[in-house]
């Protein structure tokens, strides 16, 4: 047994100071109490004046994906050790429906780039990119057997027209599954690159970038799914959530009756345009931040931070999708072949803490409803993750908020070449984490071997009331 003594535990609804004892055998909080007793078989770990969190979730990863002429540079062997040392203890990773293969063999792939060795643990989403009729019988039967979620793409080679698209979510909503959107007006993005085309120098200017991909085409294809959803009653994710316009669009159509989930980044809170300053074109500075949706305005960080304060913000996700410098320069000649994404699964609770909960007043209880319940609630998890509840697995994070750290490339765990926070010190750290029971994570050194294995998901809560 391992008894963790004199803690705050954090949950949406309050901070308590309590002892939790857990069970290494079967992975389980045993117990939560006042002043449990020790035991001279007990493992004590003293965490008076730290906080504890339900381990957090990440529900937006791409590890060992290939993409733009090449594969992200984390595996999930690097990528959940990213994660782990993090504080997340469960990643939810896309896994991509190449062409030609049927949805049941892109799932068997991701399954086997998972076998070899994950630190924390993980399910998937599955992306669709094809919806003939076989297809969509095997996505219902992929909700039975424990996939819940999809990601469906309205930008990208695999994109979906509007008639597939509304076709898949009739599928996933009529087996109780929950898909998640990427939301950009394919046709206009096109239309800018070709006219940005027209002058090779342009096509230098890693700024172009996001040029190409405005605000209005991310809130455009994110009202037209919403309308799907609403013809369908159906419940819809809008990931990676970024600029005032979709906030706007989700308002109104939250009035109307719509049931959607809001996701967004560490990125988006974090990062402005004023990096991307016209006159200041270094590419290797300038390619480390690009991503889709792209970063934006100063006003459009303020706007995300004001829907967290009032509760319109369900998920913090990464959307860790991290490429070297080397990669990046695959389009040092024309900005439209840089692969996207940027490496932050290892960062993002801190992040959090620091710039929401130090600076900008975000309370604990929605940095654990936002990074733990929430996630666990939409997909699935809230049996068994996502609280601190007794009978529940013991994932769960130390944090130290009395520690501050340097980030930096020298330090982090991912295979990128470079850190997005490269030298930002954060107040409040991960200093230790356990995952159903094992502790994984020691005065933030990652121990042992990966310890992590897949979690078979019930339905999003929305369908079990």
């Amino acid at each position: 047994m391992i008894l963790l003594k004199n803690g705050k535990l954090v949950s949406s609804e309050e901070i308590v100071k309590k002892d939790v004892l857990i069970n290494e055998e079967t992975g389980k909080i045993e117990k939560i109490s006042n002043n449990i007793k020790e035991k001279s078989n007990y493992k004590i770990n003293d965490i008076s004046g730290k906080y504890l969190f339900a381990g957090f979730i990440d529900a937006h990863t791409h590890f060992d994906l290939s993409v733009a002429n090449t594969t992200t540079i984390d595996d999930f062997y690097s990528g959940t050790k990213a994660a782990i040392r993090g504080g997340t203890t469960t990643i939810i990773d896309y896994a991509s429906q190449y062409k030609n293969e049927t949805l049941k063999e892109a799932l068997n792939n991701w399954k086997k780039k998972a076998s070899k060795g994950t630190f924390c643990d993980y399910s998937f989403h599955m992306s669709i990119s094809d919806i003939s009729k076989n297809q969509l019988e095997e996505c219902k039967k992929m909700i039975r057997e424990g996939i819940t979620s999809f990601k469906l793409y309205m930008t990208y080679d695999v994109a979906l027209n509007d008639k597939d698209l509304f076709l898949a979510l009739c599928a996933i909503y009529d087996e109780g599954g929950i898909a998640g959107i990427h939301c950009e007006n394919a046709g206009i993005i096109e239309a800018f690159k070709m006219a940005i085309g027209q002058d090779k120098n342009d096509l230098k200017l890693p700024y172009c970038h996001m040029i190409s991909r405005p605000p209005e085409v991310e809130a455009e294809a994110l009202n037209r799914v919403m309308y799907m959803a609403k013809i369908l009653d159906a419940p819809i994710i809008a990931v990676h959530t970024t600029c005032r316009e979709s906030l706007d669009e989700i308002r109104r159509m939250r009035e109307k009756g719509v049931l959607v989930y809001v996701e967004t980044c560490p990125q988006y809170l974090t990062f402005d345009t004023d990096m991307f300053n016209i006159r200041n074109q270094n590419f290797d500075e300038i390619s480390k931040y690009i991503c889709a949706p792209p970063i934006r305005e100063k006003e459009d960080v303020e706007a995300l931070w004001d829907a967290i304060k009032d509760g319109e913000i369900d998920t913090i996700a990464t959307d860790h999708c991290a490429f070297t410098l080397e990669q990046k320069r695959m389009g040092k000649e024309d900005y439209r072949k840089i692969p996207g994404g940027m490496n932050l699964v290892e960062y993002r609770a801190e992040i959090i803490y620091d710039e929401g909960v130090h600076k900008k007043n975000i309370d604990l209880q929605t940095m654990s409803e936002l990074l733990s319940e929430n996630p666990a609630d939409i997909y699935g998890l809230s049996d068994r993750k996502g609280y601190i509840e007794e009978g529940y697995d013991a994932d769960l994070v130390v944090f130290n908020t009395h520690k501050k750290r340097k980030l930096s490339v020298k330090t982090q765990i991912s295979k990128s070449d470079y850190c997005a926070y490269e030298g930002r010190v954060v107040n409040g750290i991960v200093e230790d984490v356990y995952l159903r029971g094992k502790e994984v994570v020691k005065d933030t050194k990652v121990l042992d071997e990966p310890q992590g294995t897949f979690i078979k998901r019930k339905k999003t809560y929305f369908f079990n009331d």
